[in-house]
Order: structure tokens, then sequence, then C-alpha cells
């Protein structure tokens, strides 16, 4: 070792490193500073009283902050068996299994269901975790072009006159987090239908801002037996974690095959005891969803002008193009003391460089009129 050059030991990644900062996408961490218009704490829940209130109490009772272990050992807290129940009863669905984040719930997803003879068809800007999950799977894959159902249809049926007999998995995700469109959701549950395959839909962007009672866009398709919905706890629900909803069988399976639940330290019994609480407030308290909806219409009148797209959620992307002048313009927006973040490739496709505006009740109109003002004298 003694005889390695240090600058040889890294040298590929090091090479990695600078061919990103010459294109403009080199990544760095930044602290919390300005309005919040890049976070994905839509409710304002994140610091929310209920919330801090919640989780004192569950200190108090006696709630553990760290599980110990995976759930199949020790880890398996009285809080997880109660958050799964109510997030069940609440979504309407047979059960739901409860992962530390909604990444390691789509990679077990993916990599644990489908099978060696089946076909897992997605949509071409479908999340990271389910490219993830792509990688590690059995099973065949294949791309659908974007939010096109028929594109679906196509696919499937062109793999079964191929005289294929193995299960069809359909993965989507119900609100697009780079483009704030929606699936066609009925379009492709009738997709499912029709071909006898399973619909997976990641409801993390939708999940406490649409729908009643905060239920999410696919809520009409809970307790469907071909429907398997992944609904994430960090983003409106202002917690951690992730919960998969479905039928009974899909959670027995994740618990006896799925690696990623299996070989994982169980979540904090502390945050499920938050989930429950941001659960319960979503059904209680509607006017959160109501001013994030007129927060939304707001948004619309002043940033669609200025070329922000207008998709009726929350996300609201404003497509630069140029990799370097979206953090140019990003940084600029920060030092004037708004929260917007650039995203560049491979987030988003090559030559879609955009800013992410993201409305979240932690920012008002007025800071909506500020953002537009400034992004006109920046543009």
């Amino acid at each position: 070792m003694d005889s390695v050059n240090a600058t040889d030991l890294w040298q590929a990644q090091s090479a990695d490193l600078a061919g990103l900062q010459a294109r403009a996408r080199l990544r760095t961490l930044a602290p919390r500073a300005g309005v919040d218009f890049a976070s994905n704490d839509y409710l304002g829940l994140a610091q929310a009283p209920r919330l801090r209130a919640a989780v004192a109490d569950a200190l108090a009772r006696g709630v553990a902050v760290g599980s110990g272990g995976s759930r199949l050992l020790r880890g398996n807290d009285p809080e997880h068996e109660a958050l799964e129940a109510e997030a069940a009863a609440f979504f309407g669905c047979e059960s739901t299994l409860w992962f530390s984040a909604g990444y390691a719930g789509n990679v077990a997803l993916i990599a644990t269901l489908p099978q060696r003879e089946d076909l897992v068809i997605y949509d071409e800007l479908i999340h990271a975790s389910v490219h993830e999950g792509l990688r590690l799977t059995r099973a065949r894959t294949a791309m659908a072009a974007h939010n096109d159902a028929d594109a679906f249809a196509t696919l499937a049926a062109q793999w079964r006159a191929q005289g294929h007999t193995g299960r069809l998995w359909l993965c989507v995700e119900s609100l697009y987090s780079m483009d704030g469109d929606r699936a066609p959701l009925d379009d492709l549950a009738a997709v499912a239908q029709r071909h006898g395959a399973i619909l997976v839909i990641d409801e993390a962007h939708a999940t406490g801002v649409f729908g009643p009672d905060g239920r999410g866009l696919a809520t009409h398709l809970d307790g469907r037996e071909d429907v398997i919905v992944l609904r994430t706890c960090g983003k409106a629900l202002g917690c951690e974690g992730a919960l998969v909803c479905g039928p009974r069988v899909v959670r027995d399976f994740l618990v006896n095959r799925g690696r990623p639940f299996i070989f994982s330290t169980a979540p904090s019994p502390l945050m499920a005891s938050a989930v429950r609480e941001a659960l319960r407030i979503c059904a209680d308290e509607p006017e959160r969803r109501a001013a994030l909806s007129a927060l939304i219409d707001h948004a619309a009148r002043r940033l669609g002008p200025l070329g922000a797209s207008v998709s009726g959620s929350q996300v609201m992307p404003l497509i630069l193009g140029d990799d370097a002048r979206t953090m140019a313009v990003a940084a600029r927006l920060q030092v004037a003391g708004f929260d917007v973040r650039g995203i560049r490739p491979p987030t988003v496709p090559a030559g879609t460089s955009r800013l992410r505006i993201s409305l979240t009740l932690n920012a008002a109109p007025a800071d909506v009129d500020a953002l537009a003002a400034t992004l006109e004298e920046i543009l």
C-alpha cells in the first residue's frame, strides 16, 4: 500500500468528479437557507406542533428511539404494527408494510416480486429507485413512453404475442416529481386488467396532497388485487419511511423474500408514532390541502407567464435547458433569499435542466409574488 500513489488510488473517481464539474453537473451539499421553494414538505407538517406533541407523547409512553434490529429479529415494535394496521384502514387496502424510505420500498418491490418469466414495463421517467430495482430483478424489462397507456398496452400485447405466459408488471408514478404531471391511472388500470398485469403505483408526491383525506390520486384503486401502491411518509406527511399498500400476499412475500426488508434494521418506532399522527392530521385538517390548492392556483397565475409549467400540482418546473445557466439562475435566486434548486441530468433528460419550484405551506402567496418579481429581473 505504501507504494501506491494517493493520486493513483482514487484516479477514476477524481476524474469522474472533474468531468462532472466541467459539465456544470457536480453536486454539493448546501444548508437550508431562504424561503422554501425546494422541499417536499408540501403541507408544512415537518415542524407541525401536532407532530412534535405526538413524538413527545410517544417518548413519555416509553416508545423506543431505535428498533434494535431487523423486524424478523427483535426490531418488530408495537408501533410498527399499529402504524401498518391504521394505514391499511386509512388507505382502504388489505395490508401495508412499512419501509425506512420510499427508495428502499421501490427497490424491494421491483427486485423481489416479479419472477424470472415475467416482464416489467416501466414509464420512461420513473424514479431512480425503480431503476435500481430493475437492475436487481430477474424479470425482463421494457420501457414505455411517458404517460402513454397505449404504449404500455402495445408492449404488453407484443410480449404476449411472442408466447410469453409470465406475469406483466406496469410501473408508474401517479404524480411525477420533476414535471408535476399525472399518470393516466384509469387507463393504465384498464390495461392491467386486460392483460392480467399488476399495476405498481408510486404515490410519493400525491400522498397527503390529493384525494379524500389526502389518500392520493390512486385511492379509488386501493383494495384491488392487481394494484400495489407505495406511499412515502417523508414528503407531505412530514416524517420518514414508506408504506407498501396492497394485498396481504404482497406483504407476506416481501417479509419472506424481500432482502431490503429482511436484512435492514427496522425504522425508528418513534417515527412510526409520528407517521400515525400525520395520517390523523391529514384526515382532521383538510384546510391544509385547501391552502396548498389555493397557493398552486396563485403560483400558476404568477409563474406561468414566466415559463413555469402549469400542471395543477405543487411541482412547477421552469425548464431552462442549459446546465450551467440553470445553476447560475438558481444561485442568484438563493442569494436573493429563495431556496430554489437547479435540477440537471441524469435526474432529468439531457437538455431539460430546470428550476424545480416546489410549492409548500412553508411559503405564502406574498413569497410567490416576490419570487416571480425576482425571476422577471433575472430571466
